[in-house]
Parts: structure tokens; C-alpha cells; sequence
């Protein structure tokens, strides 16, 4: 049994969920403090990954990062192809890992006190150290659960992924794309197999997130 489908996922899930709380946390906050139709649009945009199709988001992504678009002209004058890539998995993990990471920690940023943010300022403390300080810390349980949530979903991506990827034995065959191609090559046992391992690592995912919890409180 090839279990590079299984180091592909892992490695994928991580790194696309790494940006995407990198990514998802700023733009939590910014939403957050927003009022008015600034932040409906803002919300609206960074929602969206997350009620379109997957296929809708690879063809997109085919769209920003495929060799006739700017982004991808400049990329391949540098040397670097993210169309059927190892890179283009991390991508699709990244954008559909992204809203569901935003929501939750947008969600325990609003649900803080904002007296406490106004003592931070009236002692003198910057922005920047009131978010790293304060709402950080305090936002920390929605955090976690958002990134367990942003994990789980990129581990279990699969429209996105083959559109912009690939099915690449090796490279960019994730458990999913093995699944699919496995199933439709008539080896039902093979594709069970693999169903039967998404599960448990996601089942251990959300586990570890309610025992982390437990202890918390």
C-alpha cells in the first residue's frame, strides 16, 4: 500500500492551515472592529471560499495562479510553476481552511468586553499590544477551535484540490483524491481503507480539541 497519500494530506493540512490562521486571524480582527457596510463587505468577501462549490474555487484559482494570468506569468519568470504542484495543494487547503478560521476567531473577538480594550488604551497601550496582549489571549478557546475546524476541512478537500493540482501519485495525491480515483479504478477495499483513516485522524483532531478545552476550563 502507497501511504503517500497519507504524508501528502498531513504535510498539506498543516501548512495550509499555518496560513490560514496567519492569514484568518488579521482579518478576524479587522472585521471585527469594523462598523457599517464596510464590514458586510469585508465579511462577505471573506465568507465566500466557504459557501462556493469546490470546483467554483479551483476553477478561480486556475484562474489567479495558471500560466497565461499575471500572477502566473511572474511566478514561472522566477522559476516557480504552482499549477500541479505540491505548492497548489497548500493553496487550496489555505483558501478553503481560511473562512471557517476567520468566523470562529472573529466570533470570540466580538464576544469580548470592549471596556477592557478601552482600559488598554487609557494605560497607554498600542493597538498592536492590545491585540497581542489582550484579545489574543482572551480569544484563544475560538482560536483553537478554529483552527482544529480549519484543519479538519483542509484535510478533507477535494474539488479544489484536484482542478488545481492534480491527481499526481507521489506529489499531489491527497487521501481524498486517492478516495476518488481509487473507487472509481473499481478497488472498493482500497478506497474503504483510506475513508477508514480520514476518519480516525479526524475523529483524534476534534477529540484532542475537547479534551484541550476541558482542561482550559
Amino acid at each position: 500500500m502507497d501511504w503517500s497519500p497519507l504524508a501528502i494530506s498531513i504535510k498539506t493540512s498543516f501548512v495550509g492551515t499555518g496560513f490560514a490562521i496567519l492569514f484568518g486571524i488579521p482579518a478576524a480582527h479587522l472585521v471585527a472592529r469594523r462598523r457599517g457596510q464596510s464590514r458586510a463587505i469585508l465579511d462577505g468577501f471573506f465568507t465566500l471560499p466557504m459557501v462556493l462549490p469546490p470546483t467554483v474555487l479551483g476553477f478561480f484559482l486556475l484562474l489567479i495562479f495558471g500560466r497565461n494570468s499575471p500572477v502566473g506569468r511572474l511566478l514561472l519568470s522566477i522559476g516557480f510553476r504552482v499549477i500541479f504542484s505540491w505548492q497548489a495543494t497548500v493553496i487550496a487547503a489555505t483558501v478553503v481552511a481560511f473562512p471557517l478560521i476567520y468566523r470562529t476567531v472573529r466570533a470570540s473577538f466580538e464576544q469580548i468586553d470592549p471596556a477592557i480594550v478601552a482600559a488598554g488604551r487609557t494605560l497607554g497601550l498600542s493597538e498592536f499590544v492590545i491585540f497581542l496582549k489582550i484579545l489574543i489571549p482572551m480569544a484563544w478557546p475560538g482560536i483553537i477551535g478554529g483552527t482544529v475546524l480549519g484543519f479538519a476541512r483542509a484535510l478533507g478537500e477535494f474539488g479544489a484540490t484536484l482542478m488545481i493540482a492534480g491527481n499526481i501519485p507521489g506529489r499531489t495525491q491527497t487521501i481524498p483524491v486517492a478516495i476518488y480515483f481509487t473507487a472509481e479504478g473499481g478497488d472498493m477495499i482500497g478506497a474503504l481503507k483510506w475513508v477508514i483513516i480520514i476518519v480516525l485522524i479526524s475523529f483524534s483532531v476534534v477529540a484532542l480539541m475537547n479534551t484541550t478545552g476541558g482542561r482550559r476550563k
